[in-house]
């Protein structure tokens, strides 16, 4: 074996090794916080003709929000929407206003 083979046979060795003595790390844990934020925006464009915005509250599981968007017909949908706990789902109330 020349010095080259050598070599790496002892730099194999040393990894191999250091790998084994790395003393262990547990992965780190974080306690999970119950989420709570409050957002809302809007736009509002009368010459592009866009109008729209959303508003929305969580606190932990119970959310509650609103959207709108003013669709190519001249109406404007807005829903309304919310989640009380981990377990009722989603529950969206849909309605329709006409432009005048």
């Amino acid at each position: 074996m020349g010095r080259r083979e050598t070599f790496i046979a002892f730099l194999a060795l040393a990894a191999v090794v250091l790998a084994d003595n790395a003393p262990y790390k547990p992965a780190p844990s974080y306690k999970e916080q119950p989420a709570a934020y409050q957002y809302q925006y809007a736009v509002a464009d009368d010459y592009a003709g866009v109008n729209f915005g959303q508003n929305e509250a969580r606190d932990g599981y119970a959310t509650n929000g609103e959207y709108r968007v003013a669709l190519p017909d001249g109406r404007t949908q807005i829903v309304t929407y919310n989640v009380a706990d981990a377990y009722s789902g989603y529950v969206a109330d849909v309605r329709y206003e006409r432009e005048t």
